[in-house]
């Protein structure tokens, strides 16, 4: 006569079903940590760059003129700072506070993305230098060009977007800064309490003195 087992069987399927969500989280963290303090970065470091030159007439010549990024618009580098604190803070809150945090970011990238590029073919930056240095209000720039350093910028803005729509979709999945602290609900087991060693068992007595505790207690 057979037995049937009561304990459930570990079912496979259960485990192997799991493991591809496990791996898209993981992926999905990297990509938005790597793509988000990448477009940061550039978007910090590019707009500190030439944006555009050009000439000032000045007497009988002409004056050279330069103008970076901050010149030009300091929202890019603004909201890449903004969205840096934002790639921070997905980490430290939860479900909505999260969402929220993460649209931030991709608005973040977004709106530098755009800024970047209306800059590029902007001239009042250095129209307002050519007056400032000729003391001619009414002065402007000639033989006007701008640089590739606002389309680098847009896309280093469009890297933080790209992370920010990968914390919208999977954020969920990812790890809390306090996550490693926590526990998954399960009791914690308690230590048994220590007994008195037995003194008709010598090997308690051998435990007892390898502890540095005293027998006799």
């Amino acid at each position: 006569m057979g037995y049937v087992s009561a304990v459930p069987v570990p079912q496979p399927r259960a485990r192997a079903a799991t493991a591809p969500d496990a791996t898209g989280s993981r992926r999905s963290l990297a990509a938005g940590l790597l793509l988000g303090a990448a477009g940061a970065t550039v978007v910090l470091l590019a707009s500190g760059q030439t944006w555009a030159e050009g000439k000032a007439a000045v007497g009988g010549g002409s004056l050279p003129l330069t103008a970076d990024g901050q010149d030009v618009t300091g929202l890019p580098a603004a909201l890449a700072i903004v969205g840096l604190a934002a790639l921070v803070a997905v980490f430290a809150v939860r479900s909505t506070g999260r969402l929220l945090v993460a649209g931030l970011l991709a608005l973040s990238g977004l709106g530098a993305a755009l800024s970047a590029y209306l800059g590029a073919s902007d001239s009042a930056a250095l129209d307002e230098k050519a007056a400032q240095t000729t003391g001619d209000t009414s002065a402007t720039i000639d033989a006007l060009s701008h640089t590739a350093w606002p389309y680098v910028t847009a896309a280093g803005g469009l890297l933080i977007l790209i992370a920010g729509l990968l914390a919208l979709r999977y954020g969920k999945l990812w790890p809390t800064m306090s996550g490693r602290y926590e526990r998954d609900g399960t009791p914690r087991p308690r230590k048994a309490p220590r007994t008195a060693p037995d003194p008709d068992r010598p090997e308690d007595l051998w435990k007892a003195l390898d502890r540095g505790e005293d027998p006799t207690h």
